[in-house]
């Protein structure tokens, strides 16, 4: 029995991210020296940056129109990272705006030297730019545990506020003719955040909408231009932080089954308790249902068909738990056997069964298989989960090669 392409999935760029695959990628193709500065080939004739905080984590979309100022073609654009931030970058992904069929390789650390405060993401573009040519990419990218709760210690019925930091021009290898960064938030209670000067033009800097503020637009801007901002805001919702995910997929050609298992090592990274848990004041608050920090719900949505669910934690079977199966959907609701507040940890394991066939299918004129299966699903919470370091195995049949 021979296989091909196990885990088609497995190539797929993740949402909601994962921190460890920036440390799989330390031994980079390409090491340059710590006083590396990418050639000044580029010009960015107008540059976009959306920071979207609905989540969990903060998630950067880039429009930006490229320049190609030299006088020979080019093919290697740079993008810089402060060196703090580079190894929680989840995910890179870039395309050419409105073109969805031209193909990017995937982004590459370029640099990753301990001496250096700035390291580079390297982008190989389809084609050359040739001179005074130009290109508009979009380029996003996800940002882990980059909220900080304030005040870090909240009574449990508290709201929670979290600060996120970030510059008001997006990071830049080259110069920029015209720039703006808009800030999405969650809320409109925003109790503070960065102010700037205004230009001369009467208006405030930000400009504020509801829960939208807009930093800019900001003219010639010089490569690696840093304006620091801080903006605190209200997120009453569990930061839920994955230090480990380990998931095993086993076949089993005997049973046509195909068992998954999913073992987590969640924490809550929100606001902690000032003081202790009261047991009293939770199920008082369970009548009203107020908005906290502390995760209470898991919802684990499954491959429809999905049989004999369960959950494990440390001590033993949950069971506060519910299944449901119809032909549309298949969902795992969870509630852990106490809530988890900010600081708190749980660790518990959750698996099913489902038909192989659904996921396993023969190629035609040999005794070759191909499986497909998701490289991860977890939980589908408002707040997002991020994961710092997933493991997958999966289990062939006896005899296969």
């Amino acid at each position: 029995m021979r296989w091909t392409k196990l885990a088609s999935y497995v190539a797929v760029a993740l949402t909601p991210c994962l921190a460890e695959i920036n440390k799989t990628q330390d031994i980079s193709q390409q090491i340059l020296p710590d006083s590396f500065v990418p050639p000044q080939v580029f010009q960015h004739a107008n540059l976009v940056r959306t920071i979207s905080l609905a989540k969990s984590y903060a998630k950067e979309t880039v429009n930006v129109v490229v320049e190609n100022i030299s006088k020979d073609s080019q093919s290697s654009y740079y993008v810089p990272f402060d060196a703090s931030i580079i190894s929680r970058i989840g995910s890179f992904e870039v395309r050419e705006k409105n073109v969805a069929e031209t193909h990017f390789d995937s982004p590459k650390i370029v640099e990753y030297d301990a001496e250096s405060s700035t390291q580079y993401y390297k982008i190989d573009l389809p084609q050359p730019l040739a001179a005074k040519e130009k290109i508009t990419l979009t380029m996003s990218w996800i940002v882990l545990s980059a909220l900080d709760p304030l005040p870090a210690e909240i009574d449990q019925l508290d709201r929670q506020y979290v600060l996120y930091r970030f510059s008001a021009y997006s990071a830049s290898a080259y110069d920029t003719i015209k720039q703006k960064t808009n800030l999405k938030l969650p809320t409109s209670d925003v109790p503070d955040f960065t102010r700037f000067p205004n230009k001369g033009e009467g208006k405030e800097d930000p400009q504020r909408q509801g829960s939208t503020f807009t930093y800019g637009p900001y003219a010639d801007i010089p490569a690696g231009a840093v304006g620091h901002v801080a903006v605190r805001y209200e997120f009453t919702k569990p930061l839920l932080h994955a230090s480990l995910l380990e998931r095993d997929i086993e076949v089993s050609h005997w049973g046509g089954n195909l068992a998954t298992e999913e073992r987590y090592w969640f924490e809550n990274r929100g606001a902690k308790l000032k003081s202790h848990f009261s047991r009293v004041k939770w199920q008082q608050s369970q009548y009203q249902n107020p908005p906290s920090s502390a995760a209470k719900e898991l919802t684990f949505p499954l491959p429809i068909g999905s049989l004999d669910p369960y959950f494990i934690d440390d001590i033993g079977n949950v069971s506060t738990s519910r299944f449901r199966s119809n032909l549309k959907e298949a969902k795992l609701e969870l509630k852990p056997r106490y809530p988890v507040f900010g600081g708190w940890k749980y660790s518990f394991r959750i698996g099913w069964d489902n038909n192989l066939r659904n996921s396993l299918r023969k190629l035609g004129g040999g005794d070759s298989y191909v499986l497909k299966v998701p490289f991860i699903e977890g939980p589908k919470q408002n707040e997002g989960v991020e994961y710092e370091r997933v493991v997958v195995r999966i289990v062939l049949p006896e005899g296969a090669a």
